[in-house]
C-alpha cells in the first residue's frame, strides 16, 4: 500500500512528489495533464519585491532560498537547467519611484534591490522601453515550467496513472483511502481551480483569476540576463523566444485564449519593446488564487486522512517548494503547518457548506 495517492499533474502535485520521493514517502499521481494547463502557461517568474507597494514578498526571506535549493537539486536530477537567475529590471516611469527605490534599498529591502540605479541604455534592454534610468530586482528569476513538468513525468512514470480524477469512485477508509484498483493511507488534491469539483473540498475560499501570455519571437530583442518589467513583463525564453504577461480576469474564467486579453498582451507589449514581433502562440489558464491569498493546505476537518495542497496563486514556483517541505514535515514529524496557509481557517465555511 502506497502512502499517498497526489491528485493533479500541475507545479503543485509535482513539487510534492519530488519532496515525497527524497524522504522516501511512497506516492501514486494520478490526473490528466491537459487539465494542468495554468502551470504550462505561467512566465514561471520568482520576485522577492511587489511593485505596487513596493514592499517585501510575503515570505520572501524564507521562501527564496528553499526554491533555489530545490530547483537546483531538480536539476541535478534531470541533468537539464530549468532555474534562469534573472534581475528584473524595473523601469521608473516618475522621479518619485526613483527616490521610492533608493530609499527601500537602503532599508528593509536592501537584501532584493540594487541600490545602483542603471542607465536605460544598457546593451540587454536594448528595444526596451525604459525611461532615462531603471532600478534592478537581486534574487529573482524565472522557472521553465513546462520543461520542470515534462522532466518530472519522465522521472514519475512509473508512478503516474494518466486520467481524469473520478471523485464518485474514491473509498474513504478508517486507514486508508481507495481508488479503483489502488489503495493507499491518505490521499491529497493538488487540483488547482478544479477543486470546485472536488465533493470534499469546494467549500475552500478560492478566488481564481484567468492569466493569459503569449510567445512571440523578436529576433532584434536581447534580454540574455535581464527580465524587464512596465505593466507587464517580458522574458527570454530557453528556446531563444520570449514570454510575454500577463492578464488578470476574474468573470469570464475559462482556458480559452480571448479577444480582451489579445489586446491587452498587445498593448502591454507596445509598453515594453519598440521593435518588430511576430506572435508565435497566445495561451490562457486559470490561476488557483485563494481568497486571502496565501496557499491552503492541510487535512479535510471530517476525514483524517484527506488533505488538499492548494491556492498557491501567481507565486505558485515560489512557494511551493517551502510549503511542500512544510506538508512533509507536517505529516513525519507532526510539525505544524505554517498558520497562515492552514485549510483550518476554512473550516467554518466546511460547517456551513454542510447545512445546505
Amino acid at each position: 500500500m502506497k502512502d499517498f495517492m497526489i491528485v493533479g499533474r500541475g507545479l503543485a502535485a509535482n513539487v510534492l512528489a519530488h519532496h515525497f520521493n527524497r524522504q522516501n514517502i511512497s506516492f501514486t499521481i494520478i490526473g490528466n495533464t491537459n487539465l494542468s494547463v495554468s502551470s504550462k502557461v505561467a512566465g514561471g517568474l520568482w520576485n522577492p519585491v511587489v511593485f505596487k507597494r513596493m514592499t517585501k514578498s510575503w515570505m520572501a526571506d524564507d521562501l527564496i532560498p528553499e526554491l533555489l535549493q530545490f530547483y537546483s537539486d531538480c536539476e541535478k536530477l534531470f541533468g537539464t537547467k530549468i532555474m534562469y537567475s534573472r534581475g528584473i529590471a524595473k523601469s521608473f516611469v516618475e522621479l518619485q519611484e526613483k527616490k521610492l527605490w533608493l530609499k527601500k534599498s537602503g532599508e528593509e529591502l536592501s537584501v532584493f534591490l540594487d541600490a545602483d540605479i542603471k542607465n536605460g541604455s544598457h546593451p540587454d534592454l536594448v528595444h526596451c522601453r525604459v525611461e532615462a534610468e531603471f532600478g534592478l530586482v537581486k534574487q529573482s528569476g524565472f522557472i521553465d515550467v513546462p520543461g520542470f513538468l515534462d522532466e518530472s513525468n519522465r522521472v514519475f512514470s512509473e508512478f503516474i496513472i494518466d486520467e481524469i480524477f473520478d471523485h464518485r469512485l474514491l473509498e474513504i477508509k478508517t486507514n486508508c483511502v481507495a481508488y479503483k484498483n489502488n489503495t493507499a493511507k491518505n490521499i491529497i488534491f493538488c487540483e488547482g481551480h478544479l477543486v470546485k469539483n472536488n465533493p470534499y473540498f469546494q467549500w475552500i475560499a478560492l478566488k481564481p483569476a484567468k492569466g493569459e501570455t503569449f510567445t512571440i519571437k523578436a529576433n532584434e530583442l536581447e534580454l540574455n540576463e535581464t527580465i524587464f518589467n512596465r505593466n507587464g513583463f517580458i522574458l527570454k525564453l530557453p528556446s531563444g523566444n520570449f514570454k510575454v504577461g500577463a492578464t488578470y480576469e476574474w468573470t469570464d474564467l475559462n482556458d480559452l485564449p480571448s479577444d480582451k486579453g489579445e489586446n491587452e498582451l498587445r498593448d502591454k507589449l507596445n509598453s515594453l519593446i519598440t521593435c518588430p514581433y511576430s506572435v508565435i502562440s497566445h495561451q490562457a489558464g486559470i490561476r488557483p488564487s485563494s481568497a486571502d491569498r496565501r496557499p491552503i493546505i492541510g487535512p479535510h476537518p471530517e476525514f483524517s486522512n484527506l488533505f488538499v495542497f492548494n491556492g498557491l496563486g501567481t507565486k505558485g514556483v515560489m512557494l511551493a517548494p517551502y510549503f511542500a517541505n512544510n506538508f512533509v514535515h507536517f505529516y513525519l514529524q507532526n510539525q505544524e503547518i505554517v498558520p497562515d496557509v492552514h485549510v483550518k481557517r476554512f473550516y467554518p465555511l466546511y460547517e456551513n457548506w454542510q447545512k445546505k
